[in-house]
C-alpha cells in the first residue's frame, strides 16, 4: 500500500483538486441561483449542460490526446477549464452559463482519460485493485472537501470561483512535473446496446435509475437545502455529509454484495430508498437535524444503486466484452444524469422544493417493480459469478477509460480493445526510408557555447566541401559553411 501511494500520488493529488473545483463549483452555482430566486428548471439545466459535456468529452478525448499527447492535452483541458469557470463570474446571462458549464465538463473528461490512462500503464496486475480503490477515495474525499469550503467561506461572491480556478490550475502541476513516459493512447471500447439490452435489462434499467437520481440530488440538493432555510454553511455540511456516505457505504455494500443474491439487494436497496426519501418528500418543511439525518441514509442506499449494477451485470457478461460493457453503463448513466436534474427542476419549480425527493421516491418506486429477481434465468452467468463486488465512483468522477483499471476484467482484454496500435510500416517505405537515410549527411549534435543549453545539429563537412572553404575569402568560406549547414538552429 505506501509503495503504491509512493507511485501514484502524485495523479491522486491532480484529481482531489480537480473534484475539489467540480464539487465547489455544482453547489457554488445552485446556491447562486437560488440567492437570485431562479427556478429550479435553470439549476438543473445546469447538471443536465455537465453531463452532456462529459458524455462529449468521452469521445473528443481520446482524438485529442492521440493527437498531441497526453500531458499537452491535460495542460489544454486545464486551461480552458479554468476560463470557463472564471467566464461564470464576467455576466449573469444563463445560456451562457449553460454553454460554459458544458465546456467544463467536456474538458474534465479529457482529464479524467489522461489520468486514468496513466494510471492503468503503471499499475501492475496485481496492483490495479488497491490502485483503483485509492483512486475511488481520491475522488470522493475531492467532492467532500469542496462542499466544505462552503463552511469555511459562506460568502457566494466571485472569490470561491477563483479558488475553483486556483484548484484546476494546481491540479496541472503534478502532471506537468512528471519525468514518467507517456501512456499508450487508448479510446474507449465500442458500444453494443442492442446486445447489452438484450442480455442484462435489468442492469440498465438499474443504472438508468441511478443517474437519474445522483444527477438530479448533485445538481438540485443544494437548491432544496437553501429553500429549506438552511444557512449557506449547513448547506456544505449537508452535502459534505451525503456524498461522503456514498464513500461510507462501500465497504459494507461489498461484503453484502459478495453474500447474497445481487438482484434481491438492488430490489431492496431501491424500496429502503423508497421509505427513506418519503419524509422529505412528504413534508414541505424539515428540521435542520431531521434533514440532515434522512439526506445521509438517503444517500446510503441511492450511492448503492450504481456498483451494484455493475457488479449484477459483470455476473452475466463473458470476460472478452466486459470492456464494453463498462461503455455501456457509463453511457447509460450520463443519459439517466442528463435527464433526471431537467424532470426534476421542472418539478421544483411547479409543485416546490420537496419535489426533489418525491422524484427520487418515484424512481426508485419504478425500479422496485422492474427489478424481477426471479425472471433472472442465469443462462448465460459465468463460471466464476458472483465476481468479487468492487466499489465504483459514478461517472460524475471518472471515464471510459476506467474500466482498464477494474480487476474483473482482464489486462489483455484491455489492451487487445482499448490500446491504439501503432500502424505497421510496408517494406517499399521502410527501404525508401532507408535510402534517403543513406543519401542525408551524417548529423551529430552538440552544445554550442552560443545558446545556453541548446542543442544544435551539426553538419559534418568532408573533405572536398572543408578544402574548398579553406581556399575561398572570408566571405565566400561564410556561406560555403551556411550551405552545409554549420551550426544552423533548428
Amino acid at each position: 500500500m505506501r509503495q503504491i501511494w509512493k507511485s501514484f500520488r502524485a495523479l491522486y493529488f491532480a484529481s482531489l483538486m480537480m473534484l475539489i473545483g467540480s464539487g465547489l463549483l455544482s453547489t457554488y452555482l445552485a446556491l447562486r441561483l437560488a440567492a437570485d430566486q431562479v427556478d429550479g428548471l435553470w439549476v438543473g439545466a445546469l447538471m443536465a449542460a455537465n453531463y452532456v459535456g462529459l458524455a462529449l468529452g468521452g469521445k473528443i478525448g481520446h482524438r485529442l490526446i492521440g493527437r498531441i499527447g497526453h500531458i499537452r492535452a491535460y495542460a489544454t483541458c486545464a486551461g480552458i477549464v479554468g476560463a470557463a469557470v472564471l467566464g461564470h463570474g464576467l455576466f449573469d446571462y444563463l445560456p451562457a452559463w449553460i454553454f460554459l458549464r458544458m465546456i467544463v465538463g467536456l474538458g474534465m473528461m479529457c482529464q479524467y482519460m489522461v489520468i486514468e490512462s496513466w494510471l492503468n500503464e503503471q499499475a501492475s496486475p496485481k496492483q490495479r485493485g488497491t490502485v483503483f480503490s485509492l483512486y475511488m477515495i481520491a475522488s470522493y474525499l475531492g467532492l467532500v472537501l469542496g462542499q466544505l469550503i462552503l463552511v469555511i467561506h459562506p460568502q457566494l461572491g466571485p472569490e470561491l470561483l477563483m479558488l475553483v480556478a486556483m484548484c484546476f490550475a494546481l491540479c496541472l502541476v503534478p502532471v506537468a512535473m512528471t519525468r514518467s513516459i507517456h501512456p499508450a493512447p487508448m479510446h474507449p471500447a465500442p458500444l453494443e446496446p442492442l446486445f447489452f439490452m438484450r442480455r442484462v435489462p435489468q442492469s440498465l434499467t438499474t443504472v438508468l435509475s441511478a443517474g437519474m437520481i445522483i444527477g438530479s440530488f448533485y445538481g438540485l440538493a443544494p437548491l432544496y437545502a437553501a429553500q429549506q432555510g438552511l444557512s449557506t454553511e449547513h448547506v456544505g455540511l449537508f452535502m459534505a455529509s451525503c456524498i461522503g456516505a456514498g464513500l461510507i457505504v462501500q465497504g459494507p455494500l461489498g461484503k453484502l454484495s459478495d453474500r447474497y443474491d445481487r438482484a434481491w439487494l438492488i430490489r431492496g436497496v431501491a424500496g429502503l430508498l423508497v421509505l427513506a426519501s418519503l419524509p422529505l418528500a412528504v413534508l414541505p418543511s424539515v428540521p435542520m437535524e431531521l434533514l440532515l439525518a434522512v439526506g445521509f441514509l438517503a444517500s446510503l442506499l441511492q450511492f448503492s444503486l450504481y456498483p451494484l449494477a455493475v457488479a449484477f451485470s459483470n455476473d452475466h457478461v463473458e470476460g472478452e466484452r466486459r470492456v464494453s460493457l463498462t461503455a455501456m453503463l457509463l453511457m447509460t448513466y450520463g443519459v439517466g444524469a442528463s435527464v433526471g436534474p431537467l424532470v426534476s427542476g421542472v418539478l421544483m419549480k411547479m409543485f416546490g422544493s420537496n419535489m426533489l425527493y418525491a422524484f427520487v421516491c418515484v424512481v426508485a418506486l419504478v425500479l422496485v417493480l422492474r427489478i424481477r429477481p426471479k425472471a433472472v434465468t442465469n443462462l448465460h452467468q459465468v463460471e466464476d459469478a458472483p465476481l468479487h463486488h468492487i466499489a465504483m465512483p459514478d461517472s460524475m468522477s471518472s471515464s471510459p477509460l476506467v474500466v482498464a483499471l477494474d480487476p474483473r476484467v482482464d489486462e489483455q482484454v484491455v489492451q487487445d480493445q482499448m490500446q491504439d496500435v501503432e500502424p505497421e510500416v510496408s517494406s517499399d517505405v521502410a527501404q525508401d526510408v532507408a535510402a534517403e537515410s543513406e543519401v542525408q549527411p551524417e548529423m551529430v549534435e552538440r552544445v554550442v557555447a552560443s545558446g545556453e543549453g541548446v542543442v544544435r545539429p551539426v553538419a559534418i563537412m568532408d573533405e572536398e566541401v572543408a578544402a574548398d572553404a579553406g581556399a575561398a575569402g572570408p566571405e565566400e568560406a561564410v556561406e560555403v559553411r551556411r550551405d552545409v549547414g554549420v551550426d544552423r538552429p533548428l
